[in-house]
């Protein structure tokens, strides 16, 4: 019969599980052991269709596991299901004699040399398919030794399983955040108060693979504007990043080969730092994305949003990709005159009086995902 000093080294085990799911492999079986029965297991029920999934389980054939999911979890007496946390027997739930005529024992119970067995639920959270415990007692009934046994394992394993779902809920949240900057077209670089890359997302690596706008030297992020490198070095030092909302985030680039680029700053909220001195500390994140418009809706919608006329628009949308007054009016074949005279007329419908602040302005209407 196990001893005390069994359980220490158990409980540890079912914490480790708690950690790493793949260890309830081993704990199900000091669980087992402990509690002295032949066989043991997790799985989970619903409530409805009475459908039973075995996670984990030793002592028991592979066959009648499938058997039980396949078939038999619907005729299995543990169809209502006590309090969490309570633990009950076959005869505590059912007429013991005749569940030992019915198809469950007869055909899945008595093939595996089994008679009784010790249920508890150990979680809840899912309330239609609850996570359980099972214990097969063998030819003898559950007595209660065993179930006092059990009893002593019971809340460290719910706790366990608590563990495994907050830290399953905090994996899935950050992969799907992961998922959602991967799928930006923007670059986004998490920069600690160095400037130093903590994390970038595909478009964040692909800038920095091409060398252009944006590479790393010694680890931390540099531009191809002093200028710039100046304004990021001054914001991340302060650690506590507090910058305008709006425009005056904006920050224009332009980069060796005259692509235009815009960049902003933003802070991080203290609760995403992890406040270690050790460890990468993102204090803010940079986001930089190339200003392309693209395409006849892209523009029509700044048409609509502006009431720009055709002209007007072509002027805007030139200014933005290809430069100043000369180089528009170059590649328009019309005037410098006639440039200047749309471009005023941009500047008062759009509220704005610089062209840098005609590139910012764009940039606001392309589409951060990637095509």
């Amino acid at each position: 019969m196990p001893g005390p000093r069994q359980l220490p080294e158990l409980v540890e085990s079912i914490y480790d599980a708690g950690l790493d799911p793949s260890r309830w492999n081993e704990a199900v079986v000091g669980i087992r052991d402990f509690v002295g029965g032949q066989a043991c297991g997790l799985f989970s029920k619903d409530s409805i269709s009475k459908f039973g999934v075995t996670h984990y389980y030793c002592g028991a054939d592979p066959h009648y596991i499938q058997l039980y999911s396949e078939t038999h979890s619907k005729f299995d007496p543990l169809s209502v299901l006590p309090p969490q946390g309570q633990i009950v027997s076959i005869p505590d739930l059912v007429n013991f004699d005749a569940y030992r005529r019915g198809r469950f024992y007869q055909e899945w119970m008595r093939p595996q040399g089994c008679s009784d067995a010790a249920n508890v639920v150990l979680d809840r959270s899912n309330a239609s398919c609850p996570v359980m415990m099972t214990v097969l007692s063998g030819r003898r009934m559950v007595d209660a030794g065993m179930k006092q046994r059990l009893s002593l394992v019971v809340p460290h394993a719910s706790r366990a399983l608590l563990i495994n779902r907050t830290i399953a809920s905090k994996l899935t949240l950050a992969t799907a955040l992961a998922d959602i900057l991967d799928n930006l077209a923007s670059g986004i670089f998490l920069l600690d108060a160095s400037c130093q890359v903590v994390h970038a997302n595909s478009a964040g690596q692909a800038l920095l693979a091409a060398e252009d706008v944006v590479r790393t030297v010694a680890g931390q992020l540099v531009t191809s504007s002093a200028e710039t490198n100046q304004i990021l070095r001054d914001a991340f030092a302060a650690r506590d990043i507090a910058l305008p909302v709006g425009r005056g985030q904006a920050i224009p680039l332009l980069s060796p080969e005259a692509e235009r680029y815009v960049a902003h700053i933003l802070p991080l909220a203290s609760v995403l730092r992890n406040g270690s001195e050790r460890l990468p500390d993102a204090v803010g994140a940079l986001l930089l994305r190339k200003v392309t418009l693209g395409g006849q809706s892209y523009g029509e919608l700044i048409a609509r949003t502006f009431d720009l006329t055709p002209a007007e628009l072509r002027v805007f949308l030139s200014i933005v990709e290809v430069g100043g007054v000369p180089e528009t009016a170059a590649a328009l074949g019309i005037a410098e005159t006639t440039a200047k005279t749309h471009l005023h007329r941009v500047f008062a419908k759009t509220g704005v009086s610089r062209q840098a602040d005609l590139v910012k302005l764009a940039a606001g209407f392309s589409s951060p995902l990637v095509n």
